[in-house]
């Protein structure tokens, strides 16, 4: 009975294509939009945590008086090259302790000029920050020790100074400083907070402080945890050890912060995540227009099929065959919509994600539940055509005109 009443169906749809199409166009829209959106919004925060996992492996920033609260000062006192010295002595579960001190300034070569951020670091900042060289070397120990005026380069200042020429063993001028390239990063990209990762210069720590800014400051601390230890427990050793070295009682406030990349990796995968959901579920809204549509046009087919329903009444056909007929007939053309609407999806998904720089993530899961949501609303929006023309009198239908 079900073949019978599934080969009427599509027979039913064959005889007006135009119409069945214009029907099921809600539901190709609305499944189509649903999967586009998932799709775009599983790229982003893929994308966003490939990002954030680009800035460092397992990596925590500590800084001096960020977090400001009761107690606390937002001119608290920098750390020095002795406590960075002391994380890389006492806390064994960091791989990388890596000192940071930053200035604007102006890199000049020859004619060309470019505003970039000089950092004054060492060779473990490559290790912390997952860098890479893409050519040149890292700093000699001597060149650290001696603070010379050597640099790295990123490849936005390679190329704004160089273009496509190889900088290597050039020099460029900061200020009245003339340092000399011995190394190029390997390009990254924006990060996730659309910043540019490779407009910077590095320089060893002990160059910056003595000739750039003249003091001994380190601004910041970049530690790389080792791998398979745990992070929690390194936090608390690196904040015990620094209290104790910046000599802050057991009842006061820190007056430096520990940031856990991890939490801004959670907060920005959270946030793509709910408006991912939010346009998934404004998207689906034209699921239900669709449904409304498919209503609409099957309680018309009633109207029109009422003589050719009552002669199936009158020579034998029971109701719930009747029933069945224009359930199916609504089921075919939701389920038809949904499969339309995947194809559509996967096109547009794909032309989309190329065009916004996002990883296409093909989700079945999401697939197969638009697809299984479609047929349901075939279901729940055919039952009333169809429970109409399955109540019909015979003796009235057949005197319908």
């Amino acid at each position: 009975m079900l073949g019978n009443s599934l080969l009427l169906a599509i027979r039913e749809i064959r005889r007006n294509v135009l119409r069945s199409f214009l029907t099921i166009l809600g539901i190709v829209i609305g499944v189509a939009a649903v999967i586009v959106m998932v799709t775009l919004g599983q790229g982003a925060t893929a994308q966003v945590k490939t990002q954030i996992e680009s800035l460092g492996s397992n990596l925590l920033i500590v800084r001096p008086g960020q977090r400001m609260g009761p107690g606390m000062s937002a001119d608290a006192a920098r750390f020095t090259l002795a406590d960075v010295t002391a994380l890389r002595r006492e806390v064994p579960s960091l791989a990388a302790v890596a000192p940071g001190t930053s200035q604007s300034m102006t890199a000049i070569v020859g004619n060309e000029n470019w505003s970039t951020t000089v950092t004054g670091t060492d060779n473990a900042y490559l290790l912390a920050r997952n860098w890479t060289l893409a050519a040149g070397r890292a700093f000699k120990d001597g060149e650290l020790r001696a603070g010379k005026a050597v640099c790295i380069i990123g490849a936005t200042v390679r190329k704004e100074l160089f273009g496509a020429q190889n900088p290597i063993d050039q020099r460029v001028r900061l200020k009245n400083l003339s340092c000399e390239i011995v190394g190029l990063l390997q390009d990254k990209g924006q990060s996730s907070m659309g910043m540019d990762q490779d407009d910077l210069v590095l320089m060893p720590i002990r160059t910056v402080q003595r000739r750039i800014k003249g003091d001994q400051d380190v601004d910041v601390i970049y530690l790389s945890v080792r791998a398979g230890r745990s992070m929690d427990r390194t936090i608390a050793d690196v904040e015990r050890l620094l209290r104790e070295r910046r000599h802050i009682g057991p009842f006061d406030e820190d007056d430096f912060s520990v940031r856990d990349m991890r939490e801004i990796t959670n907060m920005l995968a959270g946030t793509t995540t709910v408006l991912t959901s939010l346009l998934g579920a404004v998207a689906s809204v034209s699921l239900l227009v669709g449904g409304i549509g498919i209503m609409n046009i099957m309680l018309v087919s009633v109207t029109e099929r009422t003589r050719e329903i009552g002669i199936r009444l009158a020579i034998g056909a029971r109701e719930d065959e009747v029933l069945l007929q224009f359930l199916v007939e609504a089921v075919v053309l939701s389920s038809f919509g949904g499969l339309l609407g995947i194809l559509l999806a996967l096109g547009t998904s794909l032309l989309l994600a190329g065009m916004l720089g996002v990883p296409f993530i093909l989700d079945g899961g999401i697939i197969a539940l638009a697809f299984l949501f479609s047929a349901a609303v075939g279901i729940v929006f055919g039952w009333v055509p169809a429970r109409r023309a399955a109540r019909l009198d015979p003796i009235e239908a057949l005197r319908h005109e």
